[in-house]
């Protein structure tokens, strides 16, 4: 990856929604050789995807939570990681070095709909050993794209 490819992909985050014909203006390439670059990224999975930004509270999802989930056995990881994947609450989820095991991050519209799934899904993941959660107050820096330069 090269200097005009970490500026493609600067854009990219700042305006997913940039056309080709913009995006080949601002990096300084012609329209094919732009597009031929961000076909090699997205090719090469530096480029996952695309998608819109939501804001929770608008979209009705008010109550966010960070929780830390400890695994009783360390054997069950790829079962867990499938039954965090079907949780739709839990928009993120990282597997951490030590302990807690892992780092989620899940959204509900208010505290009971979080009582509710805490109760009857998150306490029921395999092997959990323990969920520990605090409510997010505010969210002071908003989810943002690389440091690419």
């Amino acid at each position: 990856m090269d200097a005009v490819d970490r500026k493609i992909l600067a854009q990219l985050q700042a305006e997913g929604r940039i056309t080709l014909t913009e995006l080949a203006t601002r990096v300084r390439l012609s329209v094919s050789r732009c597009q031929r670059r961000v076909r090699d990224l997205e090719a090469s999975g530096v480029i996952r995807g695309y998608r819109a930004v939501v804001d929770p509270a608008a979209a009705g999802f008010g109550f966010e939570v960070i929780a830390f989930a400890t695994l009783a056995r360390p054997d069950v990881v790829t079962e867990f990681d499938a039954a965090l994947a079907a949780v739709p609450e839990v928009i993120e989820a990282q597997r951490l070095f030590g302990e807690p095991d892992y780092l989620l991050r899940i959204v509900t519209t208010d505290r009971d709909a979080y009582q509710r799934l805490y109760d009857e899904t998150l306490t029921r993941l395999p092997s959990l050993r323990s969920l520990n959660s605090t409510i997010v107050m505010k969210q002071a820096v908003a989810p943002r794209g690389l440091p690419l330069g």
